[in-house]
This record gives C-alpha cells, sequence and structure tokens, in this order.
C-alpha cells in the first residue's frame, strides 16, 4: 500500500471546518483503497468510518480495509496490498489482462497462481481467485514490477494471453481473442514469444488458428 495519507485541512473553501466524514471521504478520493490504520492516523475515528459503512458511503472490500461505495478500487491497488501480504502469488489471468490495458472488465477479485502446497492466507486483504500451478507455471513469462513500493509478480502481457487462452472456460473466449487483438494492434506483444509461450504451455494447439489468422 501506499504512505498513510496525510492530514487535510480542517476547512473548506469556505472557512467551514471540515468534519471527520467528510475528512475520511476526499482521503478516498485521493487513494481509492485504505486500511483502518491509514485512516485512524490522519485524524479519523473508528466510530466514524462504522457510521461512514452503516450509511453506504463506504464499503469493506477487505478486512481493516476501506473504499468509497461505487468507486472502482485502483487495480494497482489491490493488487499491491495482495502481494504485500501474499508474495508467493502471481498475478495473472484476468487481473493481468487489467494490467496490461487489454481489457474493460473489472474482475471483483484479484486472480492469482499459487504453488500447489503454498499457504492461501485464510483473512486475504481483498477477495482472491486462486489458480493452483506447479514447474514452470510460476516462473515462465512472469516479470517482477513495483508498485506502492511492494515488489509485485506479475504474468507478462504473452503469457497472460496464453493462460487466458488455455483457462477460456473461465476467463471467457471473447476476452481471450479481443485480448490477443488489442495486444497485437497496440504492439504490446510479439506473436513469437506468444507461440513459444503457447507450445510451453500445451496451448498452441488451441491458439494456432487464431495466431495464424494474424500472420
Amino acid at each position: 500500500m501506499s504512505q498513510a495519507p496525510r492530514k487535510l485541512r480542517s476547512s473548506n473553501k469556505k472557512g467551514r471546518a471540515l468534519t471527520q466524514a467528510e475528512r475520511a471521504l476526499a482521503l478516498l478520493d485521493k487513494t481509492p483503497l485504505l486500511r483502518a490504520r491509514d485512516l485512524v492516523d490522519a485524524g479519523i475515528a473508528r466510530e466514524t468510518l462504522r457510521r461512514l459503512v452503516q450509511s453506504g458511503e463506504l464499503e469493506q472490500p477487505g478486512r481493516g480495509l476501506y473504499r468509497r461505495v461505487g468507486g472502482e478500487m485502483a487495480a494497482e491497488a489491490s493488487i499491491a496490498e495482495v502481494a504485500r501480504r501474499t508474495p508467493h502469488a502471481v498475478v495473472a489471468l484476468l487481473s493481468a489482462l487489467r494490467f496490461h490495458g487489454l481489457t474493460t472488465q473489472v474482475p471483483h477479485e484479484v486472480w492469482v497462481y499459487i504453488g500447489r502446497k503454498a499457504r492461501v492466507p485464510a483473512r486475504a486483504p481483498v477477495k482472491l481467485r486462486v489458480f493452483r500451478v506447479d514447474g514452470d507455471g510460476l516462473t515462465l513469462g512472469i516479470d517482477e514490477h513495483v508498485i506502492d513500493g511492494v515488489p509485485v509478480k506479475i504474468t507478462n502481457t504473452a503469457r497472460t494471453i496464453v493462460d487466458c487462452f488455455k483457462r477460456r472456460s473461465e476467463v471467457g473466449l471473447d476476452v481471450a481473442i479481443e485480448a490477443l487483438r488489442d495486444a497485437r494492434r497496440q504492439r504490446k506483444v510479439d506473436l513469437n514469444e506468444v507461440w513459444r509461450i503457447a507450445e510451453r504451455r500445451r496451448a498452441l494447439t488451441y491458439m494456432r488458428p487464431y495466431l495464424e489468422a494474424m500472420g
């Protein structure tokens, strides 16, 4: 997560003192996902947060986390928090597509790969959709990005597209095809790399017609 938010000025443009509720909402406008302790450190009482949840202005996507109702939680904020709590997880599939800018869908869970014997946190900070993998499933085509100061493992564009075809029953074939086309059109991927990874991931037989159609 990012550093704790600074306290906002206690008055608005007209000089009226801001209430704690208004300050909390303003902080969450700037940073879509915040921990309870960050808000408390910024001078917001826990009782104020509880009332905002009850009134339907805030919601808790995970234990000790707050965001505005109706506001999209920043994808990068959510995956950074997952990586901070579960550093061995690899962001993949629909969440990786979102990170790479190859889908308009907004997943309500963070899709991750985790080793078959690895522990999944009992109280994850956000909802997880976990896929157990092993071998090169945890190493092939994976890059590390630093988000909010947290190292985050994410499947690269080529690996993400291949895996979406491989798991098309969960992701949706139309989503996978659209991602491949968009990545090619935006020059975000090398089709030779897609071909190579598809061979390694045993997805080439299904993907071949789509790759050949793109030349």
